[in-house]
């Protein structure tokens, strides 16, 4: 959408005096504002070009103005710069980080700190599974008859199964069946390393050693265990904090927004479309296709280890919110994470 200078002008500060403000905004009001310097008849003719171009809403009759969702739209997309946080909140904010080793507790924590910072639910996406890539697996006898398998993915996190055998194997063979696997399937998804697995198990033994042929199959067992029980979750922080939001007040409308903060399911679709977005996301009101969240906005970044990008987080608020703020909280609490799920892989 094309606007003038004076009409983009008027619109950039309508947005932030109603999101400081959270009244409806005049046009007396915009033209006392030292940065437009133009009189209340030249605003008020702006703002209803505005409105007519569906920018901005009057809520009720002869009252002030309001941006709708494709007014904050154009507001977010051409207006808004990512406030810079000081050198010391960063600092601070990564000594959060710092603190944690365990990647699911680092999960969760990243949850509680996007809802203390900015006030408004927190929520990040678990990485699925099917996805995350394979780093090792390790065998351990515990009787004649059965085994520990250890499965290790890249994103840190590690899997226990007890394995029944056929067979007594001595443990220089289940470290050799071990590296055999490890060597063949190391970085591979998940899901990869499972379709693999079906089409080299259907190798003749002849082929294939006895030992590493078990090797498979044990593993094919985990990993099928794993990726069946291991969909992709959400962990949220902060939901009732929305409680105090004026702009969510309406019972119906917090009925709705918790009904989908329970399903988690479109959540989760919203969110696992920001994973192929470079940076931040911003979804606002209806923009995001669910009516759960026609009055808020959801701002998302997916985090990664070492490169690879695993999942989402973000914060879910009203659309009246200070969009540079939570950019930049979002966008330096998925860097921090990135840097601290990395390190634990590499410890």
């Amino acid at each position: 959408m094309s606007l003038d200078n004076r009409a983009e002008n008027v619109l950039k500060n309508l947005v932030e005096t109603y999101i400081q403000e959270g009244q409806p905004v005049g046009s007396r009001t915009l033209s006392k504002l030292p940065a437009l310097g133009v009189s209340s008849a030249t605003v008020r003719n702006v703002m209803s070009d505005l409105e007519e171009l569906g920018l901005i809403t009057a809520p009720h009759t002869s009252s002030g103005r309001i941006p709708t969702s494709q007014g904050y739209r154009l507001f977010v997309d051409r207006m808004v710069k990512a406030s810079t946080l000081t050198q010391a909140a960063v600092v601070q904010l990564s000594e959060r980080f710092e603190r944690e080793t365990d990647p699911e507790t680092l999960l969760a924590h990243a949850s509680d700190v996007l809802s203390d910072l900015t006030q408004f639910a927190g929520v990040v996406v678990l990485p699925n599974h099917s996805i995350a890539r394979f780093h090792q697996l390790e065998f351990m006898r515990l009787s004649e008859s059965r085994i520990l398998a250890i499965l290790v993915t890249e994103d840190g996190r590690v899997q226990n199964r007890v394995l029944p055998t056929a067979g007594s194997f001595a443990d220089n063979e289940l470290v050799a069946a071990a590296n055999f696997f490890n060597h063949r399937y190391k970085g591979s998804t998940l899901e990869e390393v499972r379709r693999l697995l079906v089409r080299d198990m259907q190798k003749d033994n002849d082929e294939m050693h006895q030992l590493n042929q078990a090797a498979m199959q044990a593993a094919s067992k985990v990993i099928s265990e794993e990726d069946a029980s291991s969909k992709s979750d959400v962990v949220l922080s902060g939901e009732q904090k929305l409680l105090d939001v004026p702009d969510l007040c309406q019972i119906e409308t917090l009925q709705k927004l918790f009904d989908a903060f329970k399903t988690k399911r479109d959540l989760l679709d919203l969110l696992d479309r920001s994973m192929k977005a470079d940076g931040v996301s911003v979804f606002i009101g209806e923009e995001s296709g669910y009516s759960a969240l026609g009055e808020c906005s959801v701002i998302a970044s997916p985090y990664e280890v070492d490169g690879k990008i695993l999942g989402t987080l973000g914060v879910v608020g009203p659309t009246r919110m200070s969009y540079a703020e939570v950019i930049s909280v979002v966008d330096i609490t998925s860097k921090l994470l990135s840097q601290a799920l990395s390190q634990t892989v590499r410890n």
